[in-house]
């Protein structure tokens, strides 16, 4: 009998062991994880969703001034506040993914609304009476109406709700279809980001060519259209796959756990600093397989006063306290302290995000005022020149991986032969002297207008330069080559040192960093707009480039970011990564 009881006792061990080896507790049922067999509806949505949501912005800026008559500063930071808040939505998407929805709810309400919108946008195309009447050269073009803003107004806004679910949530949810705990898994986990990257980088130069040519060169409601019928295909891609994904349940807010601590450490604001942080500070057993368990550091040490015992804590028998508002653990503490370290390297992503922001604004409106033409029949449209940006990004990534790289380590001996910050810097550097380039570029054109050889008029007034708009290739490659630097060095150094239950979050952080990059880009220029163009005074931002000072525009944002480079390299000298033991 008692051999019976212990056979039963290991068989539920087992029992036990193997659902936590397949993703699941002891008391809950193990995950049934499909894998590759899910990512043809995961990258198909992926893939068509890109194409949609891509080539439907990619050439707002024209689609602004052309079809709605809006002067080109006002569509320029029309465009950098629609960015912007496309960009902080996740921020939202994922605290409500995280604490309440789940990703697949999530995603799924987020791709309707996409759709939405884009329909609505493409109506705004399609039916005469959403839109202001065509005009000629010369004539006096009719101003969109209260009534056709608002409709216009409206598919930005489902827009944002869609970009808010589906950039914090995509690549999570895919990368939740692989057993984590498993060999095969975490190589699938790997492959699903190249692939991922993979899309969206193709996605991305479909939309910046075809679409926008479509857009551009045949019709507004047919160019919108089709990226309206991908998000759609990408609707039936993912819902096709709903009965075999992993759908991980919301947690509850990552952002309770850095409340309390804060909430802690204020109540015993009053308290000592201990003297022995490792033996008098509370700090439990670590449990948890998938955080990290992190050291006490001696950086923002008031906070430290949160995990002091007093007599009125009292602690449960699992070694919980009573009151997470008043004790907190030192892991909790840590934490916290991860995420204030990261603020000052985030914030100078913000200013990165200026030289950056501008490939979709006036380097589009300068393109305008530029011979465009490859040939006697052919002529690049204007939105279309961010692929250079994309292109030297493609080109230089596979290059630096795989053959500088491994020739760095021979040299150096080190496993990351330039680390994660060296890399941001170089990005930050590299945004600086572009925006030199673009300035010097655009004296050439301005001069050769204004002193020189014109092919013709703009639709709202000025001369178009005869100097190739090739030239400005140049400037977009160093700054593909800045955002493969920095970029990407931004969402790996966020993914390693997040806390790792708080991840989705990171992932949405590089977006608010693009947000609030859009943001001070159009403040910038409602500034300098408005400084410039006082009376009396040569506007910089005027309109016709050819009579404004764009180069100087540039100039100014050089300067920003000489001053952000210093700023970084002070941030990254400072900065302890996460681990790291005192």
């Amino acid at each position: 009998m008692g051999e019976e009881v212990k056979l039963k006792e290991e068989t539920e061990k087992m029992e036990k062991l193997e659902k936590m080896e397949n993703g699941g507790s002891p008391s809950s049922p193990a995950v049934k994880y499909y894998g590759w067999r899910a990512m043809p509806y995961i990258i198909g949505n992926e893939t068509f969703e890109k194409l949609g949501t891509l080539g439907t912005s990619s050439n707002l800026l024209v689609y602004l001034t052309s079809v709605f008559h809006i002067k080109s500063v006002d569509a320029a930071t029309l465009i950098n506040a629609f960015s912007g808040t496309t960009s902080f939505a996740p921020i939202i998407g994922a605290f409500l993914s995280d604490a309440y929805l789940g990703r697949y709810a999530t995603l799924a309400y987020s791709s309707i609304a996409s759709l939405v919108g884009m329909f609505i946008l493409t109506l705004t195309a399609a039916v005469s009476g959403l839109h202001p009447h065509d005009c000629k050269v010369g004539d006096t073009c009719q101003k969109a109406t209260a009534g056709q803003m608002a409709v216009l107004f409206a598919s930005f806004a489902f827009l944002v709700v869609g970009a808010g679910g589906i950039r914090p949530c995509s690549m999570p949810f895919g990368a939740d279809q692989f057993n984590p705990n498993t060999e095969d898994g975490k190589r699938g986990i790997n492959s699903f980001f190249n692939w991922y990257y993979f899309t969206f980088t193709g996605a991305m130069m479909i939309s910046a060519t075809v679409i926008i040519y479509v857009q551009s060169t045949l019709s507004w409601s047919i160019g919108l259209a089709i990226p309206t019928i991908l998000m759609f295909v990408a609707c039936v891609f993912y819902f096709m796959g709903s009965k075999i994904y992993v759908k991980v349940l919301p947690e509850g807010s990552p952002f309770t756990s850095i409340v309390q601590v804060f909430a802690a450490a204020t109540k015993k604001k009053g308290l000592k600093q201990p003297k022995d942080p490792n033996q008098d500070l509370f700090d439990p057993p670590h449990v948890s397989s998938l955080v990290t368990k992190l050291h006490h550091t001696d950086q923002f040490r008031f906070l430290d006063k949160a995990a002091i015992v007093t007599s009125s804590d009292e602690i449960k028998p699992n070694g919980f306290p009573v009151d997470p508002w008043k004790l907190c653990s030192i892991q909790q503490v840590e934490e916290v302290k991860c995420l204030l370290r990261i603020i000052p390297i985030w914030t100078t992503g913000i200013i990165y995000y200026l030289a950056v922001v501008q490939q979709s604004t006036y380097v589009i409106l300068a393109a305008l005022q530029s011979d465009r033409h490859l040939g006697p029949h052919f002529q690049i449209p204007a939105a279309s020149f961010t692929v250079f940006a994309m292109l030297a990004q493609t080109l230089w990534i596979p290059f630096y991986d795989r053959l500088l790289v491994p020739r760095l380590r021979k040299l150096t001996g080190k496993e990351e032969p330039i680390s994660l910050l060296q890399r941001m810097g170089i990005g930050i550097l590299l945004s600086t002297v572009a925006m030199v380039v673009s300035a010097v570029v655009e004296v050439k054109r301005r001069s050769i207008a204004n002193h020189g050889s014109t092919i013709g008029t703009m639709l709202g007034g000025g001369a178009i330069s005869s100097m190739s708009s090739l030239w400005m290739v140049p400037q977009l490659m160093i700054l593909g080559v800045s955002e493969a630097f920095n970029l990407i060095s931004q969402i790996e150094f966020y993914y390693k040192e997040f806390p790792e239950h708080m991840r989705s979050v990171a992932g949405a952080l590089a977006f608010l960093n693009l947000a609030f990059g859009n943001y001070l880009s159009g403040f910038l220029v409602t500034i300098i707009h408005k400084t410039t163009g006082a009376e009396g005074r040569k506007n910089w931002l005027s309109q016709d480039l050819n009579k404004g000072r764009l180069d100087m525009f540039y100039v100014v944002i050089a300067g920003i970011g000489v001053f952000n480079l210093i700023y970084f390299i002070l941030c990254a000298k400072w900065y302890r990564f996460k681990g790291a033991r005192q």
